[in-house]
């Protein structure tokens, strides 16, 4: 059965009662009022990780879910096996886009259309991504992610906790929007969580292989994510929805009776 789920003004209440709480602190209420319909949400970035050992200590059985968009380095699935070992019990789910999306898109654009255009760019993120996480979502109540608002311009704004209107008016959680990656990076040196392997030879933002880069120096710390790329948004449409890339129709011809569903 699910719990009430909160609307706009508590949510804005709570965010604010939040203000200059520790992560555990927003984690440990949020698992006591949404479970067991909350999750946490991670790409395997350094964030998700601190969240994930914040998260596991106060709950070894917290749910954990992540997008295998199929175009993953290797080395994001040698971190999964060294989670699981990290944190016995923990459960993790892989999400996989729809075959049949990915079968169409591959046909018709190529596997990989994303060089082509910002919106080719976009309709694969939305196939790959924003499709199998947006069905997984509607089976919470709340979920959490790792956002900053010192990450990227688009998340400058962001609450602790916040009605996500893009995702069926579910309850958002973002433990991390007042840390600084200096204090996530801390954490998890302290802690001794192990995290991304490509950090190490210089990444700031790891998403698929053929769309992260290492950066160079004086870079900003996205500017790895579709560098070909000029004048658009360093996002894929997960945590903020894009309209307006120009996909929406190819999107709907791709997902056919699906769209409807």
């Amino acid at each position: 059965m699910s719990v009430e789920i909160i609307d706009e003004l508590e949510a804005g209440e709570i965010s604010v009662e939040f203000d200059g709480e520790e992560p555990d602190v927003v984690l440990g209420w949020a698992l006591e009022r949404f479970a067991p319909r909350i999750a946490l949400s991670t790409a395997f970035q350094i964030d998700g990780v601190a969240l994930l050992d914040m998260a596991y200590q106060l709950d070894p059985g917290i749910r954990v879910f992540s997008v295998d968009t199929g175009r993953l380095p290797a080395e994001t699935f040698e971190l999964v096996e060294r989670l699981a070992e990290r944190y016995p019990g923990m459960e993790l789910e892989l999400l996989e886009p729809e075959p049949v999306h990915v079968q169409r898109m591959v046909e018709r654009k190529g596997a990989d259309l994303f060089r082509e255009s910002v919106s080719n760019r976009l309709l694969c993120c939305n196939i790959r991504k924003v499709q199998p996480l947006t069905k997984h979502l509607a089976t919470l109540d709340a979920w959490i992610t790792g956002l900053r608002r010192d990450q990227w311009a688009t998340r400058t704004n962001i609450r602790k906790v916040e009605i996500d209107h893009d995702h069926g008016a579910i309850v958002k959680l973002n433990p991390l929007a007042e840390w600084t990656e200096d204090e996530v990076w801390d954490y998890v040196r302290e802690r001794g969580v192990p995290y991304h392997p490509l950090y190490d030879r210089g990444y700031t933002s790891i998403g698929c292989a053929p769309c992260t880069r290492a950066i160079e120096p004086g870079e900003a710390s996205r500017a790895g994510r579709w560098w070909w790329e000029t004048g658009a948004p360093k996002e894929c449409g997960i945590h903020c929805a894009i309209e307006t890339g120009g996909f929406e129709h190819e999107l709907h011809a791709l997902l056919g009776e699906d769209a409807h569903e």
